[in-house]
């Protein structure tokens, strides 16, 4: 009986697809992918035995049952649908164990997990989905498996590649699992439906990409005043094309804030990519806030149709069809996404998640505010892109006006010929700093301070504190907290700018999310104490243009209210030590590696948890890959609650949600009214009838009143200022 991988409903046999034709489809798209990390065997014949186990007559006679075809062969065989993934792990267990070199054993977690995802190899937790318990459990049915003949003859791999080792042998194994399942993906879409296929978007070239960007710099820089801040952009823009020809590795980008290290950056990627050949930019962000800013600026210089977004807060009018489907693979010249996607990415074990990641190698991926990497998972990070640049053919670039300590990513080539120099003649603020750290100033005497300057921008390290100096203030005054959904921010960010380039008053209060790419430009800056990097962040929204005759003002000072215990402590506390050593001075990029290496070292833990997960039993080469997944969340959202609010023209979505459900289009447009908030709060509000829940799953805020205009969800009479004891970092 001819076998099977795919039936075509109200379709004779001859038009579904032959499980053969599938297997060599999917060997063939899954090798290509692997190719550039020397792996094109190993996915080959991951391709060609995924499905396998679907040569057994009860996965047939699944078939034929769903299509009706009930005849007296297939009432026999038929048992409800019949699993199949474990036959290929079981088959390459078997015939690639040697004495004490589980040589079948990657394939068989790639096999097993192609549509389930990776398993832990045995976790308490994991029961009956742990792989040992699969190849233990179900080898011995492979007797009765009716091997095709050409799956018998499949080529297998002799020997790893030769980079591979006990250390980095995890993510070798999510590479492989990637080429999988996203060839799985594709060549089945393209049986089942073409007419999705179709729509799989064609790209420029990287070439045609660059000649864009080149003219669109040389007209900015045509247009752009003559000042001396727009010639110093210019040469860093001429240091970054020219560091293009150095070979893939690390780089690093050290520019103060306001230096155009943006579309810099892209013209050395582009630059880079062309000449060494590689396949596409992946540029990575710390912040939703400002992904959205950044992908504008990119489209402005090479057009929209060649980049996607992915992240959460996408907008459905840049999510068509043609950018949700480069989206789940990344199958795009240029990527903007999150620090969040991009490295919990690399650590997952989901099909959904990992499709992209071979799409990663060979690629040149610039980290925008590096500083802001998670420093709980500093070590698996850190290990993880030096394994990248040194085996997946991939450039990373570390992109930052204070660079961090990464002392494991070494040799690191800079980009800016001197960065001390640099630093000095584009200093554009003088920064200020408390005499005395242990004496706070009091939130009334502050907001004095502050209404003695017409335009000025307040960082604060909470939303508590960001409402309580609001409250002593004008009610003129702006306010941007994580408090405020994100279409309310957005809209508050962008009548900020526009009073200041008015040149009207302009009063702010702010948490920690204007620090990194929101490109505002105030002639005093207030800062709470916090760590050296972050008061460099504030200090990048003072006299950013360079307009002012003489230096803006950036004064620190210390709030009424320490912080909690934390890396926002951490920081603090670090500043104080190197204030008590006589370096004061946070502009000076030579104090940010002795910043940065007392801040780690005083870290509990730096991610060796998730490293010891990931170190494979040399006897079973046993990985904990789902382990890994739910313990890598860079954003731990089991004590917070996202609430809908109403704000703009979110009612009528919320309705659609109400009547139809949840549908993508109503997701994406009910995810810019989001705001997350403690569990413990939002329980509160249920109580008090401000929240109602929307199918079981869906919280909202039941009426206007509980959103402030100015601030945001109202909670002050419900809770302490201690509920809202979070950094804004997300």
């Amino acid at each position: 009986m001819k076998l099977y991988a795919h039936s075509c409903e109200d379709q004779p046999f001859e038009n579904w697809q032959p499980l053969d034709i599938h297997a060599a489809n999917v060997a063939r798209l899954a090798a290509g992918f692997a190719a550039s990390f020397q792996s094109s065997e190993w996915a080959a014949a991951a391709g060609w035995l995924h499905d396998i186990g679907k040569a057994t007559d009860t996965f047939q006679a699944f078939l034929r049952w769903e299509n009706s075809l009930r005849d007296d062969w297939t009432r026999q065989h038929y048992q409800g649908r019949s699993e199949h993934a474990w036959a290929g792990a079981c088959y390459v267990e078997q015939r690639l164990s040697k004495p004490k070199i589980p040589l079948g054993r990657p394939l068989a977690y790639v096999l097993d997990g192609h549509h389930g995802g990776l398993a832990d190899w045995s976790t308490a937790d994991a029961g009956i989905t742990a792989l040992r318990y699969h190849l233990s459990e179900k080898t011995s049915w492979l007797a009765n498996l009716p091997m095709p003949e050409w799956a018998t003859s499949v080529a297998m791999p002799a020997r790893l590649p030769p980079f591979v080792k006990s250390h980095n042998v995890a993510l070798w194994i999510r590479m492989l699992f990637s080429c999988l399942v996203d060839g799985d993906f594709l060549d089945t879409e393209l049986f089942m439906d073409a007419a999705k296929a179709t729509h799989r978007p064609i790209f420029d070239t990287l070439d045609v990409l660059k000649t864009r960007l080149d003219t669109h710099m040389n007209q900015l820089m045509a247009k752009a005043p003559d000042t001396h801040v727009n010639r110093l952009r210019a040469s860093i823009l001429t240091m970054c094309k020219t560091k293009a020809a150095h070979a893939s590795g690390l780089f690093s980008l050290t520019v103060p804030t306001g230096g155009g290290k943006t579309l810099a950056s892209l013209a050395f990627a582009l630059d880079h990519a062309i000449r060494y050949g590689k396949s596409r930019i992946i540029y990575v962000i710390p912040y939703t806030s400002i992904i959205e800013q950044t992908a504008d600026v990119f489209r402005s210089a090479v057009g929209s149709d060649n980049i996607i977004e992915h992240h959460s807060n996408l907008a459905p009018e840049k999510d068509d069809l043609r950018s949700r489907l480069a989206a789940e693979n990344w199958d795009a010249p240029l990527v903007v996404t999150t620090n969040v996607q991009f490295f919990e990415s690399l650590f997952a074990a989901h099909p959904s998640r990992c499709r992209k990641l071979h799409n990663i190698a060979n690629s040149v991926v610039i980290l925008d505010e590096a500083q802001l990497v998670p420093p709980e998972y500093l070590e698996p990070i850190q290990d993880l892109l030096l394994d990248l640049t040194r085996n997946y053919g991939s450039t990373v670039v570390i992109s930052t006006a204070t660079q961090p300590a990464f002392q494991r990513l070494t040799p690191c080539v800079e980009m800016i010929d001197d960065p001390p120099s640099l630093f000095d003649t584009l200093r554009r603020v003088a920064v200020e700093m408390p005499p005395d750290v242990h004496e706070p100033i009091s939130w009334e005497g502050l907001a004095t301070d502050l209404l003695c300057n017409e335009s000025v921008l307040c960082v604060v390290n909470r939303r508590s504190h960001a409402r309580q100096l609001l409250a002593l203030l004008p009610p003129d005054t702006f306010h941007l907290s994580a408090q405020m959904c994100g279409a309310h921010r957005a809209k508050v960010i962008a009548e900020i700018k526009g009073r200041l380039k008015a040149g009207e008053p302009t009063r702010v209060v702010s948490t920690q999310l204007v620090e990194a790419g929101v490109d505002l430009d105030f002639p005093v800056v207030y800062r709470a104490l916090a760590g050296f990097d972050a008061i460099a962040q504030a200090s990048g929204r003072c006299n950013r243009e360079g307009r002012l005759s003489g230096l803006g003002r950036v004064i620190v000072f210390v709030p009424p209210e320490a912080s909690p215990p934390g890396t926002l402590l951490k920081a603090e506390q670090t500043t104080m030590e190197l204030l008590a050593s006589g370096l004061t001075d946070p502009l000076d990029p030579a104090v940010f590696p002795k910043f940065f290496g007392l801040f780690f070292a005083s870290l509990n833990d730096t991610g060796k948890s998730i490293s010891e997960l990931l170190k494979p039993d040399t006897s079973e080469l046993g990985i904990a890959f789902r382990s890994v997944e739910r313990e890598f969340r860079i954003v731990k959202d089991d004590g917070q609650q996202p609430v809908i609010v109403l704000y703009g023209d979110c009612a009528k979505w919320l309705a659609q949600l109400r009547v139809i459900g949840p549908t993508r289009e109503n997701m994406r447009r009910l995810q810019r009214f989001t705001v997350n908030l403690p569990k413990y709060v939002t329980t509160r509000m249920r109580e008090s009838g401000r929240i109602e829940v929307i199918g079981e799953e869906f919280w909202a805020l039941t009426s206007e009143k509980w959103y402030d205009s100015r601030i945001g969800v109202r909670t002050d009479d419900l809770c302490s200022p201690s509920d809202f004891m979070v950094m804004e970092r997300r």
